[in-house]
C-alpha cells in the first residue's frame, strides 16, 4: 500500500501539477484533494484484501461525505488518476480505471450491475458531466467532451463528443 501511495504521489506531480520544482511539485500533490481520494480508496482496498470487516464500507461513507465523490467497493484505479472537480463523480461497481486518468468533474462510469462496467485505458481525460456507460473500453490517450454519453468503445488517440458520443477526430499515426 505505501509503494503505491508513493506512486501515486510521483504520477500526480509529474502529470497534474506543472511545476519544475520537485519539492513543490511533490508538496502541492500530496496535499491536493485527488491525492486525498486516491489514498482513501488505497486504504478501502488494502482493507477488501485483509478482510476487515466494515472498514471499506465506513471509509466509503466518508469518501463520499467530506470529498462528494463515491467510488464503488470494487473499482480499480490505476496510479496518478486525477480528479480536476471530485464533487459529483461516480465510478460505480468493478469498473476499471486506467493510469494518469483525469476527471473533469460530474461525471458517470458504470451503470447497474446487469449493463457491465466500463474499462478506462492510461491517460484518457474526461470532460465535465461525461457518462460513460456498459461494458465499454475507452482506449488510451482518448479524450471524452464535455456532456458526452459513450456507450460504444472508444478507439485509443481519439476525441469523441455528443449525445451519444462520436469519434470526431483520430489520430491514426
Amino acid at each position: 500500500m505505501i509503494r503505491d501511495l508513493l506512486k501515486d504521489a510521483r504520477e500526480l506531480a509529474q502529470s497534474a501539477i506543472h511545476t519544475r520544482d520537485p519539492r513543490q511539485a511533490a508538496k502541492l500533490a500530496l496535499s491536493s484533494d485527488s491525492y486525498r481520494i486516491i489514498s482513501l480508496h488505497r486504504v478501502r482496498e488494502a482493507a477488501r484484501r485483509w478482510h476487515v470487516p466494515g472498514l471499506n464500507h465506513s471509509l466509503r461513507i466518508v469518501q463520499t461525505a467530506v470529498f462528494g465523490i463515491e467510488i464503488g467497493k470494487d473499482v480499480t484505479l490505476g496510479h496518478g488518476v486525477y480528479f480536476v472537480h471530485p464533487i459529483g463523480i461516480t465510478i460505480g461497481g468493478d469498473a476499471r480505471v486506467g493510469d494518469r486518468v483525469r476527471f473533469y468533474g460530474n461525471n458517470t462510469v458504470g451503470t447497474a450491475k446487469e449493463n457491465g462496467y466500463p474499462t478506462i485505458e492510461d491517460d484518457v481525460v474526461i470532460g465535465a458531466g461525461a457518462r460513460i456507460l456498459g461494458p465499454i473500453t475507452v482506449g488510451a490517450r482518448a479524450q471524452i467532451g464535455a456532456n458526452s454519453v459513450v456507450l460504444h468503445d472508444i478507439p485509443p488517440d481519439s476525441v469523441a463528443v455528443g449525445m451519444p458520443a462520436r469519434v470526431v477526430w483520430r489520430n491514426t499515426k
